[in-house]
């Protein structure tokens, strides 16, 4: 997701709690990794393998054993990992539904949009849109953010004030006999990746709870897991942008993965609800033959024939990721700004093989 004009520094209206600096450390090899290897991956970092790599933190058992930044900003730089903002919308909804200010995934989000009728390209079937479809990328809107030719691109969204009007106006989608229909689909669910599909999950949100987002995620998400900053993105019509650009500290990234391994519980609390987690994690839409979706999930193998290489993901633009290890018991994040670098995401998916995972003895 290319960066937007608009950018603010969320704080609170209301008093912080001071928080600590709440992440135990220990060494890589009381948590079971070659400290060797590592310092070859960061080596390889420094010296340009992977273009531009700006952090590195691995989290095992609980503990953070590896952090290494490769930028001026260091721990506390705010990262804007893009789309990996996609997958926060996902928790967002499963706090706002476990509240009961959302009916469910199958709720309908049409009645939560009245105010923009009539839409452009009526059709029947934009009346049975469901949180589902958005949390899957698989509603009949016509919306591929990886096809220049779509109406639906994301690019053609930023052109225009009302983002929300942008996606609803969007005709339905045609399936040539070339490509699969939902109905013969994986999980009977045809993938179309769409940011503003996303984004209007995120105005359904706020429209349920009757909550900007920025205050539902810090009061409900963010706040308890310790996270005190968020620099959000916002629409030309004030309204943050749920589809990308969201950024935190990378030890607070890393506390999100933690969060999802530990079944939506941190420091013994529930955060996000377990159902919602377990229901999140399961493949609901398949993208291609390496990767499956969950509600705003990725999930895939990293290295052939090795089960335990198997992680369920937040990622961006660049190759910026957010993984859970679940066989591993271990969160890792890499951040970059290699936004408009060539094949990004397959350098990084080489650091994770080569490198994070090559490290892991026991």
């Amino acid at each position: 997701m290319r960066p937007l004009l608009i950018a603010l520094l969320f704080t609170a209206a209301f008093t912080l709690p001071a928080f600590a600096d709440d992440w135990q450390t220990a060494d890589p090899a009381s948590a079971g990794l070659n400290a060797a290897r590592l310092e070859t991956m960061a080596a390889a970092i420094k010296a340009g393998d992977f273009k531009s790599i700006t952090s590195v933190l691995i989290e095992r058992h609980g503990k953070l054993v590896y952090e290494a930044y490769f930028d001026a900003g260091g721990a506390e730089e705010l990262r804007n990992t893009r789309s990996a903002t996609k997958t926060i919308t996902g928790m967002l909804a499963g706090i706002a539904i476990d509240r009961g200010q959302l009916a469910g995934v199958g709720a309908l989000i049409l009645p939560f949009f009245k105010d923009k009728l009539p839409l452009a390209n009526p059709d029947k079937r934009k009346e049975q849109i469901t949180v589902e479809d958005l949390l899957t990328m698989s509603s009949l809107l016509e919306c591929d953010d990886w096809n220049d030719h779509s109406r639906g691109n994301e690019e053609g969204m930023y052109l225009i004030e009302d983002w929300s009007r942008f996606y609803l106006d969007l005709p339905i989608k045609g399936f040539p006999a070339w490509t699969k229909k939902p109905a013969d689909s994986p999980h009977g669910r045809a993938f179309s990746y769409c940011t503003a599909g996303v984004f209007v999950l995120g105005r359904v949100i706020e429209r349920a709870t009757r909550t900007p987002i920025p205050d539902f995620a810090s009061r409900n998400l963010f706040l308890p897991l310790g996270i005190q900053k968020a620099e959000w993105q916002f629409s030309p019509l004030g309204e943050a942008m749920t589809g990308g650009g969201l950024a935190l500290r990378s030890r607070d990234l890393l506390k999100l993965a933690r969060l999802y391994l530990n079944g939506g519980k941190w420091e013994g609390k529930q955060i996000v609800p377990a159902a919602w987690v377990a229901q999140s994690l399961q493949p609901h839409a398949r993208i291609d033959d390496d990767n499956e979706y969950g509600y705003l999930l990725w999930m895939r193998a990293f290295r052939k024939n090795d089960p335990a290489s198997f992680a369920w993901y937040m990622t961006g633009t660049g190759g910026n990721k957010i993984l859970g290890f679940p066989t591993l018991d271990m969160a890792v994040v890499i951040t970059t700004t290699n936004y408009n670098i060539r094949n990004a995401h397959p350098l990084v998916e080489q650091l994770i093989a080569e490198h994070v995972l090559a490290a892991v003895e026991k």
